[in-house]
């Protein structure tokens, strides 16, 4: 199977797990699967892989839900809650780096097996995570109040897709502009690491324009109350 066709079905399988999530947990749900995505995404952007002929790395999709979150959050229940998501996504970058960092500090067993493969993916983690924290808190913010001020403009549910897609691409840029450099630069070379910027953009806008259809049906879906009041 084909990189392309495994990465239109893993977004497939982001957006149903996240409008499963909100239809048994609610606002609840939302909230953890952006502290999950925020785990997982600077774990899999580790992992450079070929899509579209180009080069790109696979924590897009579930860096993008986290937008999606935010702005079903923003849509749903106001901005003050989509701020609040934010900001604990926020500190769960700062928790995990911290904690990982001093699991690696312990010197492992003469018979472990897992140390060396630990430290290949959170040996890495503070400088992705550095390059998260700025860039997660300076897009996020923006895509929240670039949202709001849209709605703002454009009330009505018909114009859901702008204001879900406009915010979206303009933040994202900012974050991709952001992060790759603090990210990769002096791991890759220059021209990969342009190559880089350039994809995760393009495929950010790709997750932003396939989300679009679940942030319609996610207003639609009434979570199951026995969870939620």
């Amino acid at each position: 199977m084909s990189n392309e066709i495994l990465w239109v079905i893993f977004a497939l399988v982001n957006f149903t797990l996240f409008l499963s999530i909100y239809k048994v947990f609610g606002k609840t749900g939302i909230i953890i699967w952006i502290v999950l995505a925020t785990i997982l995404a600077n774990i899999q952007v580790t992992k450079l892989i070929f899509l579209f002929g180009i080069e790109a790395n696979l924590g897009n999709i579930l860096y993008g839900t986290i937008f999606l979150g935010t702005d079903v959050l923003n849509e749903i229940y106001g901005k003050k809650e989509a701020k609040k998501a934010v900001f604990i996504g926020f500190f769960v970058m700062i928790v995990t780096v911290l904690l990982m960092t001093l699991a690696l500090w312990f010197k492992p067993h003469p018979e472990d097996f897992a140390n060396d493969s630990l430290t290949t993916i959170f040996g890495y983690l503070p400088r992705i995570l550095l390059a998260s924290l700025i860039a997660f808190i300076v897009s996020q913010l923006i895509d929240v109040n670039l949202f709001m001020k849209i709605k703002e403009k454009l009330p009505d549910n018909k114009y859901l897709w702008i204001r879900n897609n406009l915010s979206t691409m303009l933040s994202q840029l900012v974050d991709s502009i952001i992060f790759v450099p603090i990210a990769f630069l002096g791991q890759v070379t220059t021209e990969v690491l342009f190559g880089l910027i350039i994809s995760t953009y393009l495929i950010k806008l790709m997750v932003a324009i396939l989300d679009t259809p679940f942030i319609y049906l996610i207003k639609k879906v009434k979570p199951l109350e026995k969870f939620n009041g």
